[in-house]
């Protein structure tokens, strides 16, 4: 988990370009002994081959690969620029994180990063930020505009036999990743589960709640309360309305008649259902090579092709439980912590579906700019 001080942190910066961007991160690097003399070198070499801008104001300049054995320990720094710094292609940066990392630590910082910086508004944020206290409310994800939903936090075929047991466990998965306290445990088991409909059931709880999350678990065996059958319960832990949206996809299931076929689905598939509405169209696996993961480089290299079609076009990590997000957004697709040897499904859908879905192919056999 990354972790920040005021000390990373330094305002009202200003570069006449991001080479001297750069330069000025890797010198504050290297003079806190997260890297040796050097790794300015690697930053420069990395922005060449590819951009680090990833998006709503945002750019994460870091080493290649070859210079990693120049850091020290895993670090960032975190620099200001409220006037903008031209980053290239019509591309401004208002906030840029310099990264030290060994091995893949870097992609579970990236990950954290592109989560909470992806959100709407969040450039317009960043800009007006004049504190290093704003600053760290935004990158540690004070600022929460969706709520938690991974596979982590389904649980399916869990041997209950009344509401209480689902109650229970629910709250507990979401306890469990660091949500909420044991003490929303206690008060999700305390309270009774509403009706929705077709066999689901909801219940929430916005009592000592660190991040709003949602969490689905099914009974290995339907079974009756109150005259209703119990296929599924929703459990929301809600610390801001960030679950609304997920509320009123609910609706629109129950609205549609498909609980079912909602509750039949893959974890993967609940979170994507749940967190957005899910492309329907060709699909395709991939198996990503990279000994790196998925880092700017190779995630630029995939986010290029898919730009190139016209077709919609999301993708899940499989291997790491996500949601499915769009393959044509590097912030999105970066923030999904692909490793190597993880499994990302890709859906598309458009006149040049079938095409995308053999340039991604391709492009990820031919190892996305790296040497496999």
């Amino acid at each position: 988990m990354l972790s920040l001080s005021k000390h990373d942190i330094a305002l009202r910066k200003s570069a006449s370009n991001k080479q001297d961007a750069i330069k000025v991160l890797a010198s504050e690097l290297e003079s806190e002994g997260l890297v040796k003399t050097g790794y300015v070198n690697g930053m420069l070499a990395r922005e060449a081959q590819n951009s680090t801008y990833l998006g709503n104001g945002i750019a994460i300049p870091h080493g290649t690969t070859e210079t990693r054995n120049l850091v020290n320990k895993t670090g960032v720094k975190v620099h200001h620029f409220p006037q903008g710094v031209d980053w290239g292609e019509g591309q401004t940066v208002y906030l840029a994180i310099g990264i030290a990392a060994k091995s893949d630590e870097h992609l579970e910082i990236l990950k954290q990063l592109t989560k909470v910086l992806s959100a709407d508004g969040i450039e317009e944020k960043l800009k007006r930020c004049d504190s290093a206290d704003e600053v760290i409310t935004i990158l540690m994800g004070s600022e929460q505009s969706e709520a938690e939903c991974n596979a982590q936090l389904v649980l399916k075929d869990f041997p209950a036999t009344d509401l209480l047991q689902l109650s229970a466990v629910g709250a507990g998965l979401i306890k469990h990743q660091g949500f909420a306290s044991k003490q929303m445990v206690a008060d999700v088991v305390a309270k009774e589960p509403s009706y929705l409909g077709q066999g689901l059931w909801l219940i929430s709880c916005n009592q000592e709640v660190e991040r709003t999350a949602i969490a689905v678990v099914t009974p290995s065996a339907i079974f009756e309360e109150q005259s209703h059958p119990v296929k599924g319960l929703i459990v929301i832990a809600a610390n801001n309305s960030s679950y609304v949206a997920n509320i009123e996809r609910l609706t629109q299931m129950i609205y549609s008649q498909t609980v079912d076929a909602f509750l039949s689905s893959s974890p993967e598939q609940i979170c994507s259902v749940l967190s957005q509405t899910q492309l329907e169209g060709n699909s395709a696996i991939f198996t990503i090579k990279n000994p790196h993961g998925l880092h700017a480089r190779p995630g630029a290299m995939l986010v290029n092709t898919t730009k190139k079609f016209d077709a919609d076009i999301q993708v899940v990590n499989v291997s790491g439980g996500s949601k499915a997000v769009n393959a044509k957004s590097l912030m999105k697709v970066i923030g999904l912590g692909v490793k190597c040897g993880n499994e990302l499904k890709f859906t598309a859908s458009g006149s040049d579906a079938e095409q995308a879905l053999t340039a991604i192919g391709q492009a990820i056999a031919d190892g996305l700019g790296e040497k496999l």
